[in-house]
């Protein structure tokens, strides 16, 4: 096990951490399907901004986790990746 996921599992012991971490995970969800996505495409985000219409700066503030992008944002980045949207309540 690699030493970010020792720590994590560590830290995943505390139950108000957890309890956080559990809370966050959609959010760690859409940011790793975006950095998938643009991966697999080969893509870089001034790449991606320049086929959703989106600035690039916005394209790495969602993959930061330093904004919460809109439902008509992520709409945009699957429309110009080719990809369906897909939200779903489980």
């Amino acid at each position: 096990m690699n030493d970010y996921k020792k720590h994590l599992a560590e830290q995943l012991e505390n139950p108000e951490f957890a309890a956080e971490w559990e809370r966050q995970r959609t959010q760690r969800e859409y940011i790793k399907a975006i950095i998938a996505v643009r991966i697999e495409k080969n893509m870089t985000q001034k790449e991606l901004a320049q086929l959703t219409g989106i600035k690039q700066s916005n394209i790495s503030r969602i993959e930061n986790g330093n904004c919460s992008p809109t439902i008509a944002t992520l709409q945009q980045i699957a429309d110009g990746v080719g990809k369906t949207l897909h939200i779903e309540f489980k």
